[in-house]
């Protein structure tokens, strides 16, 4: 729960001091009925004590009170609303070592066939891109309701080259940045954008760095759902400059990945085979159908507050025939 005015909270500093006073005034009528009653009629003047029944009415005007700062303050809860239009891209890797059989298939089939399943789940007005990257980046499909530029490009793709996920970010930025029609078509607008990305290593060229382009994406206030794709084990077969064959290690940079999804505020995601990616992106695509917006609670604790005050008032009507003090 969050407050649009937090500053308001510091009024329930008041609850413990009028707790103190309440206990000094307390004392005082006690004192007070000692100096001017003799003991030896008491019993004969007072048949029953209250006893804790009559410290309950002040206590629920104090709880009252607190509830009503609270109130003040204008609390907040987070829901999910639906997303009725926004711009997804998908952000591929096609790097060599996307070859590797860890997962299997490989990791780039199972990456397409997880993608196909993703453009399946998410919502048809939702604009839909695709960008790959290896040595360089590539917008293979522009953002379009129409799936058919995605479906064609994810059947081509193949895996060769350097890591330059930086550069593969930055071009997916720019394509979910173009603005579109209105639905009235009387202007352009900017719709929400999200990226979904996809890499199983390092970035190892381009000219950008993918953490200060998650960082430009945090100011444009686009979140990265990041998933790392492959395991540890992970191996590829490559030609050194001599003509040799050997086995080359290609784990997944989980710790780049994770910094990505943190600093934009979206998630990240391990897959370490092909049915946990594919649930990983259809859950995706029914994630992305909604937002997480703030409404305001502030009638709740007002009722609350009120609803206090009735019982307190109640109670001490009840059983003292007075309102608390």
């Amino acid at each position: 729960m969050s407050f649009r005015e937090p500053v308001v909270l510091f009024g329930l500093l008041l609850i413990p001091i009028a707790l103190l006073a309440y206990r000094q005034l307390q004392r005082r009528r006690r004192r007070e009925a000692a100096a001017f009653a003799n003991p030896a009629l008491l019993p004969n003047v007072l048949t029953a004590v209250p006893g804790w029944r009559r410290h309950l009415p002040p206590l629920l005007v104090l709880l009252a009170l607190a509830t009503l700062i609270v109130a003040l303050a204008r609390p907040q809860r987070t829901v999910a609303a639906p997303q009725r239009s926004a711009t997804v891209m998908m952000v591929t890797d096609t790097s060599g070592s996307m070859e590797a059989t860890d997962v299997s298939p490989s990791r780039l089939a199972a990456a397409v066939r997880a993608a196909r399943k993703f453009t399946e789940e998410l919502p048809k007005p939702f604009r839909l891109g695709l960008v790959t990257f290896a040595d360089y980046a590539e917008q293979q499909a522009p953002p379009t309701t129409d799936r058919a530029p995605v479906e064609a490009a994810l059947s081509t793709l193949s895996a060769v080259g350097g890591t330059a996920m930086g550069d593969g970010l930055y071009r997916a930025i720019e394509a979910a940045r173009v603005p579109v029609a209105n639905e009235d078509g009387d202007g352009r607008r900017r719709l929400p954008a999200i990226i979904v990305l996809l890499s199983d290593g390092a970035n190892t060229s381009g000219r950008r760095e993918p953490l200060e382009v998650a960082r430009e994406a945090r100011r444009l206030r686009i979140p990265i759902y990041a998933v790392a794709l492959g395991t540890p084990e992970g191996e590829v077969e490559q030609t050194d400059p001599f003509g040799f064959r050997q086995r080359v290690s290609v784990p997944p940079d989980t710790a780049t990945l994770k910094e990505i999804a943190r600093t934009t505020r979206g998630r990240f995601f391990e897959a370490d085979d092909a049915d946990k990616l594919e649930s990983i992106y259809a859950n995706l695509g029914t994630r992305l159908s909604s937002k997480p917006i703030k409404r305001e609670v502030t009638a709740v604790f007002a009722g609350g507050a009120l609803l206090l005050l009735v019982a307190g008032g109640a109670m001490s009507l009840v059983w003292f025939g007075r309102v608390p003090s």
